[in-house]
């Protein structure tokens, strides 16, 4: 079983994302853009510029990379 794949079979769909890079939540606008802090295994830490820091489960979204 790899770290992308949880024990009932979900992908993570965030596998690619790591520490800087620049995202957004696809369903939470508001929130502004974020800078990924940290992604293990399925859990993604983003300091999001009105939201603050937010721990995503990434079996449940897909980020969007913001190209600046």
């Amino acid at each position: 079983m790899t770290q992308d794949i949880e024990a009932n079979g979900l992908m993570d769909l965030n596998s690619f994302l790591e520490p800087g890079m620049l995202v957004r939540h696809p369903g939470q606008p508001g929130w502004g853009t974020g800078q990924v802090q940290s992604r293990i295994g399925v859990r993604i830490t983003v300091n999001f510029e009105e939201a603050g820091k937010i721990v995503i489960d990434g079996r449940n979204v897909a980020l969007q990379v913001v190209y600046e």
